[in-house]
């Protein structure tokens, strides 16, 4: 049987971009199926495995699914063992938090009449979410935790909510030295327009997680020397209080009626209740091993903004790792942290 460690060594070892996550896949179910779980790849790509407990009867009574995810951003870190840290991509975002599900479920004495379901979803770190959207039609859980890092001693409560427009704008050749307003600068304009917004939106606010925040991640232009055009990509993170139609509704005002506005990926926030047997378990099971719990929400997203309004079950985030590590040069997960997140797991598994 595999060891944690070597499980999540392997695990790193196998590139797993979104949208090519096939070998990771294939790798996770094998491994899953010689732990004990009932395993198989789904329609949608991901890794799922099934273990579980009836009851006296026979039954089934209660679910837990705890959604990972097994695809990684681009970058190539060297998957090594240095000073009581694993290095690799994807070692805390997030493949060290489903390893760490993946264990704890098999070691986990489930109470009578509980299935859980350990799943490393495809295409999280996409702006499909397909694995997330795919499982969040397939299975309606009791309760559900989330597979990203949040340090060991720790859980997540909520994530903010994201939106990506993606503006073109074509016209035709002029000369820099004439009038016209090049595409670049109706770019420009357009962002500079999203971004005052935004702040004076912000100025009563001083928590974070209750601001809207914009980013432009893109823009580019192009000629063929007839026509002139402009891409660019902008992204706003949103507050609870920001419904996905009414930041759409802001951005086209500012859109020129010339140009083209897609919205190309957009998920609610959502943010779980904190006085739930989910939240309480997790809480006795750190104080039991001498720490104080912290309860986190986050700027970022995670399938917990997917899965989190369909289920409507009791939901956290939990994993080991420090995200301020996600899609760095330097991600890499303490080892003893990993370790330490398997056996919180477990207990809680065993207690919820």
């Amino acid at each position: 049987m595999i060891d944690s460690l070597t499980l999540l060594q392997e695990l790193l070892e196998i590139p797993s971009l979104s949208g090519q996550e096939a070998g990771a896949s294939i790798f996770l179910v094998a491994q899953m199926n010689a732990l004990g779980y009932r395993a198989q790849v789904d329609e949608a790509g991901n890794a799922v495995g099934i273990i579980e407990q009836p009851d006296a009867q026979g039954q089934i009574t209660r679910e837990g699914v705890l959604l990972g995810h097994i695809d990684t951003v681009p970058g190539d870190i060297p998957v090594r063992v240095e000073a009581g840290c694993l290095y690799g991509r994807g070692s805390v975002d997030a493949k060290g938090p489903l390893a760490a599900f993946v264990m704890a479920g098999a070691q986990a004495q489930l109470a009578p009449g509980t299935r859980l379901i350990v799943i490393g979803a495809v295409e999280e770190e996409a702006a499909s979410s397909k694995g997330a959207w795919h499982v969040a039609n397939c299975y309606r859980p009791d309760f559900c935790i989330i597979g990203e890092p949040s340090n060991w001693d720790a859980i997540t409560l909520g994530y903010k909510g994201s939106i990506l427009f993606d503006y073109r704008l074509s016209q035709s050749m002029s000369h820099s030295a004439g009038p016209d307003q090049a595409v670049a600068e109706y770019a420009v304009s357009w962002w500079n327009a999203i971004h005052a917004y935004a702040a004076s939106f912000n100025e009563s606010r001083e928590r974070i997680f209750n601001q809207l925040s914009p980013s432009l991640r893109q823009i580019e232009t192009d000629s063929d020397g007839l026509n002139n055009s402009v891409y660019a990509q902008v992204g706003l993170r949103l507050p609870p209080d920001f419904a996905l139609n009414e930041i759409e509704a802001v951005v086209r005002r500012f859109t020129d009626d010339n140009a083209s506005l897609e919205v190309c990926g957009a998920v609610p926030a959502h943010q779980a209740e904190r006085h739930t047997a989910l939240v309480r378990t997790f809480s006795t099971a750190l104080r039991e091993h001498y720490v104080r719990p912290r309860l986190k929400v986050k700027t970022g997203t995670s399938d917990m903004n997917v899965v989190g309004p369909i289920w409507g079950c009791p939901i956290v985030a939990y994993g080991p790792g420090d995200s301020q590590l996600d899609h760095t040069p330097n991600e890499h997960l303490v080892i003893d942290e990993y370790q330490r997140a398997i056996t919180i797991l477990t207990q809680v598994l065993e207690q919820v």
